[in-house]
């Protein structure tokens, strides 16, 4: 999955997360993610949905399912895809009308000793900076954003 990732946003969203821990005292939570040796598809996916339940989301009712997308082949390691879908079904409305993806890559390397840790980062949807876990605070505002943005654009469709 080739990103064209914005340096500049990146690194404005890194400051922040320092200044704001900083300011707070607040740690930015991490997992301890599974040495590359030991890795397999469903590992990834348990391991995804451990660090995600360490997001600090304060809306109730949001619900995610995880899924592998495909392992790719590269000259110095491999990489496997997943897609976390996010969404808020509520009881008169279970099926949402729209949803927020984030997307993980999990990277095992063919360089370095198979004893390190994968090597983890995510995009959310729409989004162009690329996040690793324990360096930047996950924003539940990002989920809000794709979903409003996709609300809006429905409104402007007829079918």
């Amino acid at each position: 999955m080739a990103t064209d990732v914005n340096i500049s946003e990146t690194l404005t969203t890194m400051e922040t997360d320092e200044a704001n821990n900083a300011q707070s005292g607040r740690a930015i939570k991490n997992i301890d993610w599974i040495p590359c040796k030991d890795f397999t598809v469903e590992i990834g996916e348990q391991q995804i949905r451990q660090y995600m339940d360490t997001w600090e989301i304060e809306t109730p009712g949001w619900l995610y399912s995880v899924r592998f997308l495909r392992q790719t082949e590269l000259e110095f390691k491999t990489q496997f895809q997943y897609e976390a879908k996010w969404s808020t079904p509520t009881p008169s409305a279970p099926i949402p009308r729209a949803t927020a993806s984030v997307y993980f890559t999990i990277e095992i390397s063919k360089a370095k000793p198979n004893t390190l840790p994968v090597d983890v980062h995510f995009l959310v949807e729409s989004k162009r900076s690329e996040h690793i876990p324990g360096q930047t605070r996950f924003r539940e505002k990002w989920l809000m954003d794709v979903i409003e943005s996709k609300a809006l654009l429905m409104d402007t469709v007829d079918f």
